[in-house]
């Protein structure tokens, strides 16, 4: 069994559970059910640097990243930077995150939130809507086509954007469809966890210019963005390498400066 699998067994449970004490009815009461959503397509389309950064505390391949750091200090710090979204971790098992989270991190700025989650029932899209989210991500993975219609579609309903990821062709194929905004190629092999930038440009010429298209994971350079966005990539999302500083903000915002000079 691999971790990917361990990872959506678990949360299985974890969503059957949260709907026992959370019924979907109390999450549409939330104040921020209501409000309107950043567009984060947008703002990579008209951004020469794309950034996408990320608050991770610890994950299944490095075990602890940045656990010290607030969440509101961080987001406050990326939007200073001037980054196009900001990336929020929700799972608490395995990557040391919560809810609470994006909620803490939409008290303090207006970037576009991405809810980064293991997304396999609609009810995880009205926690997200709740809680501050403004863009939530699909896992092409863990999904079936009729999963990520129903999901897209719901999302799309409730006014957020969706961030389609996906790790080869097949996948690709199987997940395109209109409800979908953006389109990412996570370079991580969520089986193995192995990365290669090479992924995406494998599967670039593959995704319709209809999306905007997202190259994730294992991007430390400089010179990695310039050659991705040769290929068409518009977004890139980062988190490790940020998050691995005392100050995840200024680290940002060194890389974006180095980037667009």
């Amino acid at each position: 069994m691999t971790i990917l699998d361990r990872i959506i067994i678990d949360k299985i449970k974890e969503v059957e559970l949260r709907k026992k004490i959370f019924p979907r009815a109390y999450w549409e009461q939330s104040p921020l059910f209501d409000r309107e959503c950043f567009s984060l397509a947008q703002r990579l389309q008209d951004s020469p640097s794309g950034i996408i950064a990320e608050h991770k505390r610890r994950s299944p391949s490095r075990d602890n990243i940045n656990g010290c750091l607030s969440v509101d200090g961080v987001a406050k710090g990326y939007e200073n930077a001037g980054v196009c979204g900001m990336s929020v971790l929700t799972d608490l098992k395995y990557f040391g995150g919560g809810l609470e989270d994006l909620t803490a991190a939409r008290a303090v700025c207006r970037l576009p939130l991405l809810r980064k989650e293991f997304i396999i029932d609609t009810y995880q899209l009205f926690e997200a809507k709740a809680h501050g989210a403004d863009v939530i991500l699909l896992i092409a993975a863990v999904l079936d086509r009729e999963q990520i219609k129903q999901l897209s579609e719901t999302a799309q309903n409730l006014g957020m954007e969706i961030l389609l990821e996906v790790h080869n062709q097949s996948e690709l194929q199987k997940a395109l469809m209109p409800s979908l905004n953006m389109l990412g190629v996570n370079n991580r092999n969520l089986k193995t966890f192995e990365v290669s930038l090479d992924t995406s440009i494998a599967l670039s010429e593959l995704i319709p210019d209809d999306f905007v298209k997202v190259s994730e994971s294992g991007i430390s350079s400089t010179a990695a963005i310039k050659a991705l966005q040769l290929c068409g990539y518009r977004g890139f999302l980062i988190g490790e390498n940020f998050m691995k500083n005392e100050s995840p903000g200024l680290a940002a915002a060194d890389f974006i400066k180095t980037l667009t000079s």
